[in-house]
Parts: C-alpha cells; sequence; structure tokens
C-alpha cells in the first residue's frame, strides 16, 4: 500500500495529536499523585511553605542543599524516608516515584 502525500500528513498529524494527549495526561496523572502524596507537606509549588511544612521544617525543593542531589539520591530518600519524611517503599512503584522526582524538579524552573 502507498500513501500519497496527503494521507501521509493525516496519519503524521494523527500521531502527534495521540502522543500530545498521552503527554497531558501523565503530566496530569503526575500532578495528581504529587497533590496526593507530597503537597501538604511540601506545598503545591514545592516551597515547603504549609502548616504541616512549616512545623516540620521541610526545605524548599529550590534550596541548594535539596537541588544539589541526583535523582538516585532523592529516589532514595523517597523510598526509605528520610526525618520525618516517611517511606514510601512498597507504596509507590520505581516508575511512580522516578516520575514525581521529575515533576518535583520541574516545580524548581
Amino acid at each position: 500500500m502507498r500513501l500519497n502525500s496527503r494521507k501521509f500528513f493525516v496519519v503524521i498529524l494523527c500521531l502527534f495529536v495521540s502522543l500530545a494527549l498521552c503527554t497531558s495526561a501523565i503530566a496530569q496523572d503526575n500532578a495528581a499523585l504529587y497533590k496526593a502524596k507530597c503537597a501538604s507537606c511540601h506545598a503545591a509549588d514545592g516551597s515547603g511553605n504549609t502548616p504541616v511544612g512549616t512545623k516540620l521544617g521541610v526545605k524548599s525543593f529550590a534550596a541548594p542543599e535539596v537541588a544539589k542531589h541526583t535523582d538516585a539520591e532523592w529516589t532514595d530518600i523517597t523510598k526509605k524516608g528520610q526525618g520525618k519524611m516517611p517511606s514510601y517503599d512498597g507504596k509507590l512503584s520505581d516508575d511512580q516515584i522516578k516520575d514525581l522526582i521529575k515533576f518535583c524538579r520541574g516545580l524548581v524552573k
């Protein structure tokens, strides 16, 4: 089967639209997961400026001592917990943790 240029354009356009919709849905899922699991302490903007975050001394994701951590270190902290932060090992999948870290880093930019 041979596609003419118009059909090819339509196929490519459909692929791009599908990819954009999937990307948007993933971003919404990550935002919802962050809101459910993290925002009460870390705040919607990652500043840690919530009543609970302030009480616990949560630092902003933009703070140099937080931002310098590698993704592997953030993964370890998320899985094992740190200080008063609970462990999410077994509560979140590795992919969810990876996506949350990416989301959190995006809050800083």
